[in-house]
């Protein structure tokens, strides 16, 4: 079978499933997670636990998510994304309702910290990894549509919780949270199917840029792979800082909390409509070339929150940063497939999106010491934007494989 008719077989209508499904159960299941600022402030005052003791939940969570992300992702080349993603889904559910629960902040740091945290990671990259599969052309669109899916967690699970949290105390909440999740996420579930790509011959489909001797551990060793980590981390380290750190930025700069929060809001709504275009440009004129230029764009974009300080400034930036930052990401998981073979492909996205990750762990913290030693968020954005052109930089030296698997011809 040729590639062209390889391509043909498998560009089935049911791939547009494929991208509903991944896209409504990253909402649903990072909605979930992130629940949990929502209700900060409700179970600290509910049960006298501190807010920093609640809020290391939350820090255990991005860790558990980034260390589990590879292993889901090898668990899906294996058993099947389907499997891995309900599996994922019954934990999550059941995890949530037992922090419901919790009658000790250890408990609750453990259960919703680490097994919420690692459950959620069970849905990303082993369902990018299957949208992957399912395209050869539109590839980098079906992507970004599955990541503006996950996008819509602050826009539609956030307020829902709120409104939940506003008649019915936090434990309640939770626990239709993770009612939700399961009524939701487990028929969502069943629809996902593993691509048929797999089912084609290795030659004309299967075998990746390594030819199909290609074993996972010489892809994790591949100059290639290291590279997408790296630049990976820089580009989430670029952007985490100015995420969690701008809204109390804006309010030193005497900015009134409630206007200062929609930055987020503003941000978010950018981000939307930047998935979209980058996954179209990315169709367009190739994953890894939209991905380089929109890392420099990106570490100019967070530099110039210092040369602002009133909340227009302040819109304009996080519309720019919104926009850049939220379409740059479906990009990684676009170039892995452009470049390893189908069947290792959770594996892959899982160690892109562990060193992710990370990279935005590193934000938060970096920026509150930034600050604590400088008495000024200059800095935080000044060093934001030399970990931006770190990123820039390094992508600059991705080579494709000499014969990249699923490799398509670049509309003209």
């Amino acid at each position: 079978m040729s590639h062209e008719a390889a391509a043909r077989h498998v560009e089935s209508p049911y791939r547009w499933v494929i991208v509903a499904a991944g896209g409504l159960l990253g909402c649903v299941a990072i909605g979930a997670m992130f629940s949990l600022p929502v209700l900060l402030r409700p179970i600290a005052e509910d049960t006298g636990w501190s807010t920093t003791g609640v809020s290391a939940a939350m820090t255990i969570g991005f860790l558990a998510l980034a260390f589990a992300s590879m292993g889901w992702g090898a668990l899906s080349d294996r058993f099947g994304p389907q499997m891995v993603v309900l599996a994922g889904t019954v934990l999550l559910a059941v995890a949530m309702a037992l922090a419901s629960q919790a009658r000790s902040l250890v408990e609750f740091q453990l259960v919703f910290g680490l097994v919420v945290g690692g459950a959620t990671a069970a849905i990303f990259a082993p369902m990018m990894a299957c949208v992957t599969g399912w395209f050869e052309t539109q590839r980098s669109l079906a992507v970004s549509l599955v990541s503006a899916g996950m996008g819509m967690a602050p826009m539609t699970m956030a307020p829902l919780a709120a409104w939940m949290v506003s008649h019915y105390d936090w434990r309640t909440t939770m626990l239709m949270l993770a009612g939700l999740a399961a009524a939701i996420m487990i028929p969502a579930s069943l629809l996902v199917r593993r691509p048929p790509a797999l089912q084609v011959a290795e030659g004309a489909m299967g075998a990746g840029a390594g030819g199909a001797e290609m074993s996972v551990g010489q892809a994790l060793r591949t100059p290639q792979f290291i590279i997408l980590l790296l630049t990976n981390f820089f580009c989430c380290a670029t952007h985490s800082g100015p995420i969690f750190h701008t809204v109390s930025y804006a309010i030193t700069c005497g900015i009134p909390m409630i206007a200062a929060v929609t930055i987020y809001s503003v941000e978010g709504l950018a981000g939307m409509g930047g998935r979209i275009a980058f996954g179209l440009l990315g169709d367009r004129l190739g994953a890894k070339n939209v991905l380089v230029g929109g890392l420099l764009l990106q570490s100019f974009a967070v530099l110039s929150y210092v040369f602002v300080s009133q909340l227009a400034g302040f819109y304009t930036v996080a519309v720019m940063v919104g926009f850049i930052y939220a379409g740059v990401m479906p990009l990684y998981a676009v170039i892995a497939r452009e470049n390893f073979p189908l069947k290792m492909m959770g594996t892959v996205i899982g160690g892109t999106a562990m060193a992710g990750s990370l990279g935005m762990a590193t934000g938060p913290l970096l920026g509150g010491l930034l600050y604590d030693s400088f008495a000024t968020y200059s800095w935080l954005y000044i060093g934001s934007w030399g970990m931006g052109i770190g990123a820039f930089l390094i992508a600059l030296t991705f080579r494709p494989f000499a014969k990249p698997q699923g490799a398509v011809a670049v509309p003209a």
